[in-house]
C-alpha cells in the first residue's frame, strides 16, 4: 500500500502493552493501519531522524500491521515517551509537509477551541470539542464592479499556493503543533439570494465551524447579486470566515491585499512562496533571550486584587451567542480627541485606554486608588525580523495593561500612565499570556496547581487577571489601505475594493472593544461581547458610557481636571451587570457507559479536552463484544485509575486504557503512573486525530487487536 492508497482522513492506531523493561530494552509498539510497508518505513525513518537519542527498528507483518521498537537513550529504560515523539508517531506530517510548535497566544486560542463552551469536559463520552473548531471570525464586503467568479476563485487559489498559513491546520494529539501542508484547495462557495438570505447565511456559516485538523482554516462564500440588477438591487457580497487561532485581523487584511493583486493580474499572483513566513517567525521566536522579559513581568504582572470586569456581579443573562455594537465618532469629534491627547504627549489610543480603565474602576465600586487591568492588543510585527510586517498569521497577542486609577489625581497623570505602560509592553510584543503566567511570581502560601488535562496547562496559581477568563480586551487598529497603484489597476477594470466589515465574532472573553479609523476620518468603536456573560441591554449601556466619556474628554482641558470629575458625568447612569462565573459541575471519577459480561475485559475510554467530538459515542454504539465500557477523565485526579482497575478484578481479565488524540496520550500517562495488580493484563490504545467516524474506526481497530479472544467452544 503506497501513500496514495491511504484513505483521506484515515487515522492511525498505536497499541502498547506495558511490561517491565530490561536495562536498555526496547519499548514495543504495534501500528494498526492504514499504513502500508513503505508508509511505515517513512514513519520510522522520520522518528529516527527527529529523535536521534532513540534506536528505531521496524518489522512489517502485513499492510495495516507493523511492530515498532524504540530503544531508550540510556540503560535502565524510561518512564514515558516524550510528548513530541508521541506526536510524530500518532500524527506524522503529510508528504512534503512541516510542523511548527504552537506557542503563546495561539496555545490559548487552540485550547479554547478544543473545550466546549460552558463545560469543563463532558462527563459522558467525549472530553472535548475538536471537531467544530470553536468560534470563528467573519468579515464581509460588497463587491463593487464587474465580478468574474472563475477569476475570483483562481486568484484565491493563487494566494493559497503562495501563503503557507492557508495550507495549515492543527495537531494536538500529544503536543500542540501547526501542520503546514504542501498543497491545499481554496474553499469557495457560491450562493444564490433566492436560496438563502444574508442573515441565514451568516448563521449557517458560523454554525459550520472548522475542522481544525484539516487545512485550510479560511473560507469564502459569495452571495450573488439580486436578480434584475436594477438600481435598488443588492450587489454581490463576499463573506470571509477564518479561525482566530490561525489568523489575526491584520493577517487577514494582508491576505486580502494579495488576493486583489492576483485578481487585478488575471487570477495569478506572481512570484513563489512568501518568505519570511510562519516558519521564519517560529525560528526567530525560538532564538529570543527571555531574561529581560522575565524580569519585567515579574514586577508587571497584574496583582490578584486588580479590577478586571466592567460590570457588577449579576445573575444569568438568559442569552447566548456573540453580540456586536457599533458607534462612530464623527471626524470633528475624532480630531478633538486626537488633539487633546497629542497636547499631552499621547496618542488617541491612550485616550481610549484611559476611558476603559475608568469604566473598570467604576464597576469595582471601591473608593480611593485601585489597580485595574485589561488586555491590549499588540500587532507582534514590530520586531527585529526583516519582513515581519508582511507575514500573515497569528502574530498579535493580548498583553495585560495594569494601571492605578485614583479619582482625585489629574486626568493627565492617568493618560501618561497608560501611555508609558503601553511603551513598556511594546518592548516585548512576542510575549504572551501563557508565558507571562509561567513567569509570574506566586504567593508563598499558594498551593501548587494540580495537573490539567489537554494540550496546554492552565493558569498559574495566584496570578492576577492575565487576559484570561473574566478580563476584557481593547484593540486599536484597522484595515490595511491598498497601495495606490493597485487601487488604480482595479479601478481601470471597474472594481472598487470596499473596506471589509466585521460580523459578530469570537470575543475570546466577555468582551472586546475594537477601535479603528474609517475612510472619512471618524473613529469607529465596535463592542464584541459574549451575550451569556453580558446581556444586550448591559452591553448597550456600557458601550454608550464609553462613547460618552470619549466625547467629553476633550472638554477637560484644565491641568487640574481629575479622573473623578470625568466619571461624575455617569453619576446617574446605572452600572452594567455581568453574569457571575459558573464553576464547572463536579464529575464522577468513573462513568459506566455500557455494562458487559462479568468475566469479560474492560474497555476504559480516557477523556480529555480535544478528543474529537462524537468519536467515543460512535465507538460505544459500534462495539459488539461482551466487554464493559467505562469512561474516566485523564486529569490525574486521585483514584481515577484505581476506580478503573476495580472494574476488572480477577486473573485473566484485561483492562484496555484507550483514547483518541489527547485522550490516548492521557491513557498512556495513566498507565505509566499507576501500578496495576499482579496477574492483570493492561493494554493502551492511542490514536491520532480525525473526524468522529475516522477516530472511532481507528480506536475500534486498535482495541480489537488486544481484547482477550473468546474461549474455544467445547468439543
Amino acid at each position: 500500500m503506497s501513500s496514495q492508497d491511504v484513505p483521506q482522513g484515515a487515522v492511525l492506531a498505536v497499541v502498547h502493552e506495558p511490561v517491565a523493561l530490561s536495562p536498555g530494552g526496547p519499548l514495543v509498539l504495534e501500528l494498526r493501519g492504514p499504513l502500508g510497508p513503505a508508509d511505515a518505513e517513512t514513519v520510522a525513518a522520520r522518528l529516527a531522524q527527529r529523535h536521534r537519542a532513540f534506536g528505531v527498528a521496524l518489522d512489517s507483518h502485513r499492510p495495516g500491521h507493523h511492530t515498532l521498537r524504540l530503544t531508550p537513550p540510556a540503560a535502565g529504560g524510561f518512564a514515558a515517551l516524550p510528548a513530541d515523539l508521541l506526536a510524530d508517531l500518532l500524527a506524522p506530517p503529510p508528504p512534503g509537509g512541516e510542523v511548527l510548535p504552537v506557542t503563546g497566544h495561539q496555545q490559548t486560542l487552540l485550547r479554547a477551541a478544543l473545550t466546549p463552551a460552558g463545560t469543563g469536559d463532558s462527563g459522558g463520552s467525549d472530553g472535548g470539542g475538536g471537531s467544530d473548531g470553536g468560534g470563528v471570525e467573519q468579515l464581509y464586503w460588497d463587491w463593487s464592479g464587474p465580478l468574474d467568479v472563475a477569476r475570483f476563485a483562481a486568484a484565491w487559489q493563487s494566494v493559497v499556493d503562495r501563503e503557507c498559513v492557508l495550507r495549515a491546520c492543527f495537531d494536538w494529539v500529544a503536543a500542540p503543533r501547526l501542520v503546514l501542508h504542501a498543497r491545499a484547495e481554496a474553499d469557495i462557495a457560491v450562493c444564490s439570494p433566492a436560496a438563502v438570505t444574508w442573515p441565514q447565511l451568516l448563521r449557517r456559516d458560523r454554525a459550520r465551524g472548522f475542522a481544525l485538523h484539516r487545512p485550510g482554516l479560511l473560507r469564502l462564500t459569495l452571495l450573488e447579486a439580486e436578480p434584475g440588477g436594477g438600481a435598488g438591487a443588492a450587489p454581490p457580497r463576499v463573506l470571509l470566515t477564518y479561525h482566530p487561532a490561525l489568523l489575526d485581523e491584520r493577517g487577514v487584511h494582508l491576505l486580502l491585499r494579495e488576493f486583489y493583486r492576483a485578481y487585478a493580474g488575471g487570477g495569478v499572483l506572481p512570484g513563489g512562496e512568501r518568505r519570511p513566513d510562519l516558519r521564519d517567525h517560529a525560528r526567530w521566536l525560538a532564538g529570543q533571550d527571555t531574561t529581560a522579559a522575565r524580569q519585567f513581568w515579574a514586577r508587571a504582572v497584574p496583582p490578584p486584587g486588580a479590577a478586571a470586569r466592567p460590570g457588577r456581579p449579576g445573575g444569568a443573562t438568559g442569552q447566548s451567542g456573540p453580540g456586536l455594537l457599533h458607534t462612530r465618532l464623527r471626524a470633528p469629534e475624532t480630531f478633538r480627541l486626537r488633539s487633546w491627547a497629542a497636547l499631552r504627549g499621547a496618542a488617541e489610543s491612550s485616550a481610549l485606554h484611559l476611558v476603559w480603565a475608568l469604566l473598570l474602576y467604576r464597576a469595582a465600586g471601591v473608593p480611593g486608588p485601585l489597580p485595574v487591568s485589561f488586555g491590549v492588543q499588540l500587532s507582534g510585527r514590530d520586531i527585529a525580523l526583516p519582513g515581519a510586517a508582511g507575514i500573515p498569521g497569528l502574530l498579535d497577542s493580548p498583553l495585560p495593561m495594569t494601571v492605578t486609577v485614583d479619582p482625585a489625581a489629574p486626568l493627565a497623570d492617568l493618560l501618561h500612565q497608560v501611555r508609558d505602560t503601553l511603551l513598556d509592553l511594546a518592548a516585548y510584543p512576542w510575549a504572551s499570556t501563557e508565558t507571562i503566567r509561567a513567569w509570574a511570581p506566586r504567593p508563598p502560601a499558594a498551593p501548587a496547581p494540580g495537573p490539567v488535562a489537554g494540550p496546554v496547562a492552565g493558569a498559574a496559581a495566584g496570578a492576577g487577571p492575565v487576559c484570561g477568563a473574566g478580563s476584557t480586551l481593547v484593540r486599536f487598529g484597522g484595515p490595511l489601505v491598498l497601495p495606490k497603484v493597485l487601487r488604480g489597476e482595479l479601478a481601470a477594470q471597474g472594481v472598487h475594493a470596499d473596506t471589509p466589515r466585521s460580523a459578530a465574532g469570537a470575543t475570546g472573553g466577555p468582551l472586546t472593544l475594537a477601535a479603528r479609523h474609517d475612510t472619512a476620518g471618524g473613529l469607529v468603536l465596535g463592542l464584541f461581547h459574549d451575550r451569556a456573560q453580558l446581556a444586550d441591554e448591559d452591553a448597550a449601556a456600557l458601550h454608550s458610557q464609553c462613547v460618552r466619556l470619549l466625547r467629553a474628554l476633550p472638554d477637560h482641558r484644565q491641568a487640574g481636571a481629575s479622573a473623578g470629575q470625568l466619571l461624575d458625568l455617569l453619576a446617574r447612569a446605572a452600572i452594567p451587570r455581568m453574569a457571575r462565573p459558573v464553576p464547572p459541575a463536579p464529575r464522577p471519577a468513573l462513568t459506566v457507559l455500557r455494562p458487559g459480561h462479568p468475566h469479560a475485559d474492560v474497555i476504559c475510554l480516557v477523556t480529555a479536552p480535544g478528543v474529537p467530538a462524537g468519536s467515543y459515542d460512535l465507538f460505544v454504539r459500534g462495539h459488539r463484544g461482551p466487554e464493559e465500557i467505562v469512561a474516566v477523565h485523564g486529569d490525574g485526579a486521585p483514584g481515577v485509575l484505581p476506580a478503573a482497575l476495580h472494574q476488572a478484578p480477577g486473573p485473566g481479565r484485561r483492562l484496555v486504557l484507550c483514547g483518541c488524540g489527547p485522550g490516548g496520550r492521557a491513557a498512556y500517562e495513566l498507565a505509566q503512573r499507576t501500578p496495576h495488580p499482579p496477574g492483570m493484563a493492561l493494554a493502551v490504545v492511542m490514536t491520532g486525530i480525525g473526524d468522529a467516524a475516522a477516530s472511532a474506526s481507528a480506536l475500534a481497530r486498535g482495541v480489537r487487536s488486544v481484547l482477550t479472544p473468546p474461549p474455544e467452544p467445547a468439543p
